[in-house]
């Protein structure tokens, strides 16, 4: 039996699969997506079963063995592999890296090196009697000796005790012998094995189980003498219950001691086991059953639609527009509960910043333990065991952020992508996959539907269901929907680019639910209250807006896209900025700490009281950050409670949780935030949400500034009234003009989309073409620059060979244009320097793959002094 192996080494020259024998006794178990463990150029790594082969591609006599089977259950299905090769070709990544995204960080296997005393050493064979090596075991006399090396008894002693021992820890208890163990190795008087482990094991604990024998322990208990009395206790305890109990969860709550416990088992009337426990993240919470609502009528349309299609069991996406509060969620329980009813499960994706207890408490509500929770605030652990009841078919449901979309699930329905147009959804390490275009993919292998919903869909999104060629809304003079009222505007004749999501139906949601209004929003034109004498960051508008819910006890967000003190720090008198030395970038300063630091590469500073450059006095903090509102909150209202949250608040475990909890139960007057605050929340007291500076995201280099500065602003606003209370927004802006602004005043998706098309057709950006962004980075600029015009160069040339380096502008169907090598917008990250070339394509242009070869040459060869080139496709960030 011969197994094809992807082994994990993340390197372009290995990234194919190898052949391993597999001996008889593994035979019955290996099987495609097993975790394997195999010898690899002098080393034991860990590798992942792809498949099987008929004849190996080399030599039998030099084909080497699988090593171990590191899981009896594969924890890859063979979709997941089938998809991780797609992976590897689409995102221009390697196939390992694409593999290891699967699987949770507990089986990312770490090798060991483990040591043991060798049993048989040849001519020199350790025997009892001691005439060959002066040796004699078991006695604690003379030394294990080979020639004339010989290990001190102390050192040998204590690796027959714990033998296999891990060589690191002899490293480390035995600094003095480590020449000694490298000779005693060489020598071949301790043998050396590898052997692969999982960075956390499942959890077990000593478990008491009922008696067996209920009328022997009944008789038991009658007849303990008096002195035994916490036995008799211990035993009559156990008699009342049902099920097994944890040990510990026994003495602590019936008081008893172990060693009571423990002459019970001794006696076998009670029996103590250890058993795999699960580490429930929501332990001891009790969550309300709930029951599906009714629908409106534009509920029930969505919902039948989806339905119907999860029951075709045919690939199908739908983009489920609809408003803030139009109720979204309820449909998409519904359509849950249809997929489960089928026998099959579904994947909920949320961004990791709207994973709220909330949205948790909503689905555990519906579906109580059928459903697994997958989000980077659960430990190691807790993710591990979360994961291993999808993989033991123990959940129908896993509700999660973006890796949640590789669940391993067998039978997949129903994929939800909630707020399908955040960029979270885009990983930026490598594999950078976007969760939408792999959730397309792996609805296509399972005959799934996949659903994104959003009331401010991507530009992306919404093309495929209105521009795109097919789609349902596409044809000429059709109605988009007749709850959007009239005829499809004209965006233009243009064929649009929608990426790997091809085509999806529109369901509209236009109406909040119980008709109630959408927040009436007020533009606050910052110029202006300067130009009053109002200097505060608060305008006079929002100003009495706080003041208003303090003195009727309703509650406020307030919304500022930057966390710290101040964005920088700057000499009044000659002009010196503190800026980061390992960064093109100026550093934010934060008041708790007197520091200053880089929010990218993480240096730390403390700020200085004179200027570095000039010794000037004149030191003074510019800009505005969500530390900076809470202190003026503080002064502008004595006795305010402000609950901030933004990466600095957030870092413990469950802390997200407890803020929100502090905020839900009315324990503060303002929930003040980075847009972590923007999503996901439903608090009934809200009624007044601020933004302090809607410019945040407005000006950067970014061609999507103004989507997602609308969709910020869209979805913050949304947060206002959801309730019985009004809601009102109020939005302080430079810019009040921008057409982001203004629309999203009146809640105009339409409009908006309009405008920003246009935008978009005359710069050729998507949704009129398809991007690769190419980053290049090194130390040295000359060298960079070198590169990154070779770079360039050798893909025109390659795009021109194939017949597509084509301008844009052109009529061509198949177009691609290569522009730059130019600086990265933050020319220089952690001490390296940055270039970047953007490719524009449109078509049927295999752009990942020419850029592969383009890149391959300098992507080859030792790592070290080596340009970094890193390939993202269908980019979120442009930065």
């Amino acid at each position: 039996m011969i197994a094809r192996v992807i082994v994990d080494v993340p390197s372009r020259q290995t990234d194919r699969p190898f052949d391993y024998r597999v001996d008889s006794d593994m035979a019955g178990w290996i099987e495609v997506g097993s975790r394997v463990a195999v010898p690899f150029g002098g080393r034991t790594l860990q590798g992942f079963v792809v498949g099987f082969a008929e004849e190996a591609e080399v030599e039998k006599g030099r084909l080497k063995a699988v090593a171990e089977l590191l899981d009896p259950m594969p924890p890859l299905l063979p979709d997941l592999i089938e998809l991780a090769r797609w992976m590897s070709i689409t995102y221009v990544c390697t196939w390992t890296t694409a593999l290891q995204a699967m699987i949770p960080a507990a089986l990312k296997g770490k090798a060991e090196r483990y040591v043991y005393i060798t049993e048989d050493r040849g001519e020199y064979a350790d025997s009892r009697t001691a005439d060959q090596d002066g040796y004699e075991r078991g006695s604690g006399q003379g030394q294990l000796s080979l020639g004339a090396l010989s290990l001190p008894i102390e050192l040998e002693q204590f690796i027959r005790q714990q033998e296999p021992v891990k060589l690191s820890l002899l490293q480390e208890r035995y600094p003095q012998w480590s020449g000694l163990l490298k000779s005693a190795l060489r020598e071949g008087l301790l043998t050396e094995t590898v052997s692969v482990r999982n960075r956390v094991a499942v959890k077990k604990v000593l478990t008491v189980f009922p008696p067996d024998d209920r009328e022997a322990a009944e008789a038991a208990v009658a007849d303990m003498p008096a002195r035994a009395a916490k036995q008799r206790e211990a035993l009559a305890y156990m008699l009342e219950q049902e099920e097994p109990v944890p040990l510990q969860q026994l003495l602590a709550g019936a008081g008893l001691s172990a060693s009571s416990v423990r002459a019970l088992a001794d006696k076998g009337l009670l029996r103590i086991e250890e058993t795999q426990q699960d580490r429930d993240p929501y332990a001891g919470r009790a969550f309300v059953r709930t029951e599906p609502l009714p629908l409106t009528e534009l509920q029930s349309a969505a919902f039948g639609q989806i339905a119907a299609a999860v029951r075709s069991e045919q690939q199908g996406t739908m983009l489920l527009q609809g408003v803030t509060g139009s109720g979204k969620t309820e449909v998409y329980l519904q359509a849950i509960e249809q997929c489960i009813m089928q026998g099959r499960q579904a994947i909920v994706l949320v961004p990791e910043i709207a994973l709220t207890p909330q949205m948790v408490e909503r689905f555990k509500g519906r579906f109580g333990d059928l459903v697994a929770v997958l989000h980077s605030r659960l430990s190691t652990g807790e993710r591990y065991d979360e994961w291993r009841k999808i993989r033991e078919k123990r959940v129908k449901v896993a509700i999660g952020a973006r890796s949640a979309i590789f669940a391993p699930f067998e039978r997949i329905g129903l994929i939800i992508i909630d707020e399908e147009h955040e960029t979270s959804y885009k990983q930026e390490e490598s594999p950078k996959y976007h969760a939408r275009d792999v959730a397309v993919r792996r609805a296509e292998q399972h005959g799934a539907v996949v659903v994104l919903g959003s009331a401010t869909p991507s530009l992306e999104s919404y093309a495929a269901a209105v521009l795109a060629p097919g789609s349902r809304h596409s044809s000429g003079g059709e109605g988009v929907h007749a709850a959007y009222g009239g005829q499809r505007p004209d965006y233009s004749t243009q064929a649009v680019e929608t990426g790997m999501l091809q085509r999806a139906v529109l369901l509209p949601l236009p109406e909040r639910v119980g008709g109630r209004p959408m927040p009436g929003v007020e533009i606050v034109d910052m110029r202006a209250e300067l130009q009053g004498g109002n200097r505060s960051m608060f305008s006079r508008k929002l100003h009495q807006g706080l003041a208003d819910r303090l003195e009727r006890g309703e509650q406020s967000v307030l919304l500022l896209n930057r966390r710290g003190y101040s964005t920088f720090v700057m000499c009044r008198s000659c002009g010196y900025t503190a800026g980061c030395p390992h960064c093109e970038i100026s550093l934010t300063f934060h008041q708790k700490s007197r520091a200053l630091r880089c929010h990218y590469c993480g240096h730390t500073e403390r700020s200085p009281e004179t200027c570095p450059s000039c010794g000037s006095e004149h030191i003074r903090f510019f800009g505005t950050g969500t530390q900076r509102v809470e202190e003026e909150l503080a002064k502008l209202f004595p006795g305010i409670r402000v609950i901030r949250m933004d990466v600095d608040t957030t870092t413990e475990k469950g802390s997200h949780e407890k803020l929100l909890s502090r905020f839900g139960k009315r324990q503060a007057d303002v929930l003040l935030g980075t847009q972590m605050v923007a999503k996901g929340l439903d608090f009934p007291y809200v009624t007044l949400v601020g933004v302090i500076a809607a410019d945040t995201s407005l000006h950067l280099p970014d061609f999507r500034a103004a989507e997602k500065t609308f969709q910020l602003l869209t979805q913050v606003a949304g947060r206002a009234g959801r309730h019985e209370l009004p809601g009102e927004v109020i939005i302080q802006t430079y810019t009040p003009e921008h057409y982001s602004v203004l629309t999203s005043q009146r809640h105009d998706y339409e409009s908006f989309v309009r405008e920003e098309l246009k935008q978009r057709r005359i710069l050729s950006y998507p949704p009129y073409c398809r991007l690769i962004l190419v980053t290049l980075s090194h130390e040295q600029l000359p060298q960079l620059v070198s590169v990154s015009e070779k770079f360039a160069e050798e893909l025109r040339v390659l795009a021109a060979e194939a017949g597509v380096l084509v301008s844009l502008d052109s009529r061509e169907a198949d177009a691609m244009e290569v522009l730059g090598p130019v600086a990265s917008p933050i020319p220089r990250l952690k001490d390296r320097y940055r270039f970047q070339c953007m490719i524009k394509y449109r078509g049927a242009v295999d752009a990942a793959a020419l850029v592969k070869q383009a890149a391959r040459p300098h992507m080859e060869g030792s790592a070290a002094g080596k340009v970094l080139i890193g390939i993202d496709v269908d980019p979120q960030v442009i930065l």
